[in-house]
């Protein structure tokens, strides 16, 4: 009685990847002489898939016999990161694309990630930064390694639902169809809107889907860095009538700052980061208020 209990557990490397285009190919058409002739139809050759494949498949190689011998290990794809458990002692190792980092972000609660490119003459690298050679010197050295914290987006249902992101959140229809809403922010202001949904992303995200919109207005805020408490947002489209407005069709959220939407319909969801299967689903009258995370990512730089 009384005794405290200490974890003895070794640490456990979690290796996160998603399916090659090749492994989609074979899954789409069976053997490798059918994705060749699809291929070929198309006036792509399999043979650059296949080499994509297998640098993929060497950096997971290379990755998983870095994991120092008496650490606990597993692997982990994409598609299964909502039902997967990660633990407190777990270090995240994300072999891919930068958009990678992003999908497991926000499963996430203060582990570090460790980002492993497989192709560095094919990825900016901004999130994958480490070449799998030197993934074995990281385990070595992870406590004492700089990490830097990055900013997210959570949007949060009425119900108490909520969402994390760690480039954007987009509100609006399912099939991204014009969906109507009410747009409040913290300032008081307030508008019936008819758009094709609202992006709003962190400084990680600027440099993605929100960087294409900026690019388009010439009011568009200017958008934080990576790890400030700060977001950006934008309406798609707004359409003018009678009933709805395009006067607040972007903005800044800092700090504590909240963005609020309304849904006046159904078939309206939430999704973060791309990922569109793991998602929030708003009926009428239902309220999704927008802002920074509590979370941020944990990456090692």
């Amino acid at each position: 009685m009384g005794r405290t209990v200490v974890s003895t557990l070794a640490p456990r490397v979690v290796l996160v990847s998603r399916r090659s285009e090749l492994d989609e190919l074979l899954a789409r058409h069976g053997t490798r002489a059918a994705a060749a002739y699809f291929l070929r139809q198309r006036g792509r050759d399999l043979d650059d898939v296949a080499a994509r494949h297998a640098a993929q498949q060497a950096a997971l190689t290379t990755a998983g016999a870095a994991v120092p011998a008496d650490w606990r290990r597993g692997h982990l794809d994409r598609g299964d990161l909502s039902r997967f458990l990660f633990a407190p002692e777990d270090v995240i190792v994300a072999v891919g694309q930068d958009g990678l980092v992003a999908n497991v972000a926000k499963y996430l609660d203060g582990q570090p990630v460790i980002g492993v490119d497989p192709a560095p003459d094919r990825n900016p690298g901004v999130l994958v930064r480490h070449p799998p050679r030197a993934l074995r010197e990281l385990l070595r050295d992870l406590p004492g390694l700089p990490v830097q914290d990055r900013t997210m987006v959570s949007a949060t249902l009425d119900d108490g639902q909520e969402l994390l992101g760690l480039n954007e959140v987009y509100f609006g229809h399912v099939t991204h169809q014009s969906a109507r809403y009410t747009l409040s922010t913290s300032d008081g202001s307030r508008e019936r809107h008819s758009s094709s949904g609202v992006v709003a992303g962190t400084g990680t995200g600027a440099t993605g889907w929100c960087s294409s919109i900026a690019r388009q207005r010439s009011d568009a805020p200017v958008p934080p860095a990576p790890g400030e408490s700060a977001l950006t947002w934008f309406v798609r489209e707004a359409w003018p009538s009678p009933a709805t407005g395009v006067t607040l069709t972007s903005g800044r959220l800092d700090g504590t700052g909240t963005l609020e939407l309304t849904s006046e319909g159904e078939g309206l969801v939430v999704f973060a980061d791309g990922l569109e299967a793991d998602r929030l689903d708003l009926s009428w009258g239902q309220r999704v208020t927008i802002g920074v995370a509590a979370r941020k990512l944990r990456l090692v730089m």
